[in-house]
Parts: C-alpha cells; sequence; structure tokens
C-alpha cells in the first residue's frame, strides 16, 4: 500500500523562478523526467492517448517535459515493444499531435533520443543486438517492459556501424524540428548504447572508441555535435548521463572525480545545451560514502546548465538539490507520476501523494487511461 500523501512545508520559492534555457525561457525550474511507457502504436507511431498524458503535466505547471526514450533509426536503436520512434517522417508526424497538445498547455516539450543497444528487448526492425562490445549485458530484461531472461549477446558494431548510428541520431534530431518540439535530449545514461561505449566493462575495443575515458566519452561527444549541426541555433540540444543502469544499480565511475571531469568537461565542450544527471538517489555522494554528489560534480566541470534527477520528490530534497549541489533545474519522474500537477502542488502548499510502483507500473509500464484523461489536471485558471 502507498504511504500516506507528504505535505509540502519547506520555503521553495528558488523552484518558480524562471530559467533562460539556452535562449528557451523556462516558467520554473521544475521538469518531467523521461519514462518509458511502451504505449506507442506497433509501429512505433506516438499516439492520441499519449498527447493527453503529456499534456497533463503541462497543465499541472511543469517547467519543461522531456519525453520517454524514442528510438532513432531502423536498425539496431530500438529497445522495446512499443516504444515510439523518430526513425521515420510517419513516426514524427505522429508526434505533431504531441507537441501541439503540450504547446496548447503552455510548455516545451524535448524528445529524448535512445539508442538501446545492447539492452535492446524488442527491436521490430531486427532480431540482432549491438553493442561496443561483445559482452553479455548483466542482469535479465525487464518484465514490466515487455522482456524475459537473459539479455542477448550483442555483435561487436563496426566502424561503419558507428557511423550509422551517428546519423541516425542527428536525422531524428531534424525530424524532431519538423515535429514541433523545443529541443531534444541525447540519452546517454542509464547503460544504453551511448552509456555501454562510456563504461569499461561493456567497451573492450582497442580503437578510438575505446581505453581511455576520454576515448569511451567520444561516441557521446560526436553525437552532440552532430545533432547541434543538423539543427536549428535556438534548438535545445542536451545530453543525459548517469552512472548507474537499468541492469546495474551499482556501478560507480573507476575513475572517480577524474573520469567526472573528463566526461562533463567533453560534452559541455561538445556543445551540450544543459547536462542531465540522474542516479536512483541523486543527492547521495557519487563516490563511495562520503563527498559531492554526481550533480554537485556536473556543476562543477560543465559548462552549461545542470539538471538533477533521482529520489527529489519531497520539495526540500528538490529545493537542496539547486541550492547546495548548484543544479539549475530538477527533473521529477515517479513523483510527477503520481502527482502530474507536482509543481503546481508544490508552490501552493498541497500535499502530494505517494507513488506506487505496483498500483501504476505493474504488470507492465504502459498507459493506465486515468493518467491521460482529459480532467486529470485542471488548469490553475479555469
Amino acid at each position: 500500500m502507498p504511504s500516506q500523501p507528504t505535505v509540502v512545508v519547506t520555503d521553495t520559492d528558488i523552484l518558480f523562478d524562471s530559467f533562460d534555457l539556452d535562449g528557451l525561457t523556462l516558467d520554473n525550474r521544475v521538469g518531467l523526467a523521461p519514462m518509458t511507457r511502451t504505449s506507442a502504436t506497433d509501429d512505433g507511431h506516438a499516439t492520441e492517448q499519449m498527447a493527453r498524458y503529456y499534456a497533463s503535466f503541462a497543465r499541472g505547471d511543469f517547467g519543461f517535459l522531456v519525453t520517454e526514450g524514442t528510438h532513432p533509426d531502423t536498425e539496431y536503436s530500438q529497445g522495446y515493444p512499443n516504444q515510439p520512434g523518430l526513425a521515420t517522417d510517419a513516426q514524427a508526424d505522429a508526434w505533431t499531435q504531441v507537441t501541439d497538445a503540450v504547446h496548447d498547455a503552455g510548455a516545451p516539450i524535448f524528445a529524448q533520443l535512445m539508442h538501446a543497444g545492447a539492452l535492446s528487448q524488442g527491436n521490430r526492425y531486427t532480431e540482432e543486438t549491438a553493442g561496443p562490445s561483445v559482452v553479455t549485458p548483466k542482469g535479465e530484461q525487464l518484465p514490466i517492459y515487455g522482456g524475459e531472461g537473459a539479455f542477448p549477446t550483442p555483435k561487436r558494431m563496426t566502424t561503419e556501424e558507428i557511423d550509422d548510428a551517428i546519423e541516425g541520431f542527428a536525422a531524428a534530431a531534424e525530424r524532431a524540428v519538423d515535429a514541433g518540439f523545443d529541443g531534444v535530449e541525447v540519452h546517454g545514461a542509464n547503460g544504453y548504447l551511448l552509456d555501454q561505449f562510456l563504461t569499461d566493462y561493456t567497451n573492450e575495443r582497442d580503437d578510438e572508441y575505446g581505453g581511455s575515458v576520454e576515448n569511451r566519452i567520444r561516441l557521446t561527444t560526436e553525437v552532440i555535435e552532430a545533432v547541434q549541426a543538423r539543427t536549428p541555433d535556438e534548438f535545445v540540444v542536451g545530453v543525459r548521463l548517469s552512472q548507474t543502469k537499468v541492469n546495474d544499480d551499482e556501478h560507480e565511475w573507476g575513475e572517480g572525480e577524474q573520469q567526472a571531469e573528463v566526461v562533463f568537461e567533453a560534452v559541455s565542450d561538445a556543445g551540450a545545451d544543459y547536462v542531465h544527471v540522474t542516479e536512483p538517489d541523486v543527492t547521495a555522494p557519487a563516490f563511495g560514502e562520503t563527498g559531492p554528489t554526481l550533480a554537485a560534480y556536473a556543476a562543477e566541470y560543465a559548462d552549461a546548465p545542470v539538471i538533477a534527477n533521482g529520489n527529489l520528490g519531497d520539495p526540500d530534497a528538490a529545493v537542496d538539490a539547486i541550492e547546495e549541489d548548484d543544479a539549475d533545474l530538477v527533473a521529477q519522474g515517479t513523483a510527477a507520476l503520481a502527482n502530474h500537477d507536482w509543481p503546481a502542488r508544490v508552490r501552493d502548499d498541497d500535499s502530494l501523494d505517494a507513488f506506487s510502483f505496483e498500483d501504476r507500473l505493474l504488470p507492465d509500464a504502459t498507459l493506465d487511461d486515468d493518467e491521460a484523461a482529459d480532467d486529470i489536471v485542471v488548469p490553475a485558471d479555469d
């Protein structure tokens, strides 16, 4: 059973300052984090239900929204059955109903571009998986996203296939512009392809994409550069990074702060307009039991705004992430699923509903009708 609702008691004014994100004015500092919901059509088209789902968060006063991971190409990138795509013009056209609905409700929206790589557990374009090296992923597939059993062992991507993946990200970003998105987020976190190249135990390459941290972050930076080159100047291009993964929630970067310095400097030098740091608990020390958080390291080494995500549903934690760790913005995940109007409730000192994993994400993560009802959140001026 979910716990009792919490009552907002902290001074939250800082959460409601406007913020300039690469020329895009955000009404406040609270965003919706990307969350996989496997609710697109079989061929990867966004739906009218998804439009209502995302618009509800905009009506709930979230300052910006990031979509669930969207596969960018028709080769190895799709990660789950019923995952939406930006790999074709038809998929991009389907997203326009979502961007229109969110804009009508008053918020900007970014498309997260996600290549699953070796963690793919449902790809309608191919039965083969691909990654940096022939290394079987840890753990097992995720039942809530339609998977079962061990992950297959991926093939080692050739240089040509790496180039194809970079092109896939860039072309998908162009389609995102056409679909009406305000930006894209390059998914370099949580164990998916770009993170597989960064991670020491999944990357055994001895070419320019393997070995040192500088080489292992290279693919992420090349994707950012390619996306920036193919999109308008006013289009926001962010990147998401983490240590932990959906199949390994204990991983820490082996080189500690030295790796954090290299990684965060590299992605900001490549042109990232923001760095989105996510961990199960982003308030915890990044390395070991003491020391700064990963968000604090990002704030120190990245020359770009920092978004913090992970265990920030308590307003005190969200405020501290900005005041103590120097994050610029926060993103809500499960707290947003429980409260589509989290910012409005916090601003008005209303109670917050607790999140129930069993009620919301079991037996699978597919959207329920009650999450996409037209009246799930009533605008403040109605």
